[in-house]
């Protein structure tokens, strides 16, 4: 009777010992399984990831390609210094008191775009014709593109020059004031004079922007 019970007790724990190494061995197949999944759902996500990537970089470089090139340059030879292509532009604006000289566009050129180069405004009128206000806007403050950065500089008396059609034109300061910035600025000029009219944002002042009015004098 004793033998029988130590058997059934061997048969109890054998069965219990079965039980245990099937449950491990389940208990890994589920893991394994869940790994492999979680592994084939990263590689997917990865992948979406990657093409996102890259159909994203594909979408910036059709940007790229459209967006106008600032200033386009060639080096001369045997020498270090860069010289700009002025020939592409509509007219060139010079302002030594500041150091500038920056080329211009034409109005319904995709390259007339603040966000790349100093821009004229619709409306202008070119330095040829009489009594006509030339309008030109750029950025300031200390991006590449804050061409008019250093306008603040300027007084009364400074001069500008936009050379146009194979002529340049000389104009002077004669009033400089500030307007609210609301998307309207109002340009005080005497009409029966050529005008050339700048206008930036107003150095340390974030709800204003400053206009410059400059008559011809030579």
């Amino acid at each position: 009777m004793r033998m029988l019970n130590l058997f059934k007790l061997n048969n109890k724990i054998k069965k219990s010992h079965i039980l245990l190494i099937g449950s491990f061995f389940i208990f890994v197949g589920i893991i394994s399984l869940s790994w492999s999944y979680l592994s084939k759902i990263k590689r997917d996500v990865y992948e979406d990831m990657k093409i996102a990537m890259m159909t994203s970089l594909e979408r910036e470089e059709k940007v790229v390609e459209d967006v106008p090139i600032v200033e386009e340059v060639s080096k001369e030879e045997n020498n270090n210094s860069y010289v700009v292509d002025y020939s592409k532009y509509l007219g060139v604006l010079e302002i030594p008191r500041i150091g500038l000289k920056r080329g211009f566009y034409n109005t319904d050129s995709k390259y007339n775009n603040i966000q790349y180069n100093v821009t004229m405004i619709g409306g202008s009128q070119l330095p040829d014709v009489e009594n006509g206000n030339l309008i030109l806007m750029a950025h300031s403050g200390d991006a590449y593109i804050s061409y008019f950065a250093y306008l603040w500089m300027l007084g009364v008396g400074d001069h500008a020059y936009v050379t146009y059609n194979g002529r340049k034109y000389d104009y002077q300061v004669v009033n400089i004031y500030n307007v609210e910035k609301n998307g309207v600025a109002v340009i005080r000029r005497n009409k029966e004079k050529n005008t050339l009219t700048l206008i930036t944002c107003t150095k340390n002042n974030d709800f204003s922007q400053t206009i410059y009015i400059l008559e011809l004098v030579g």
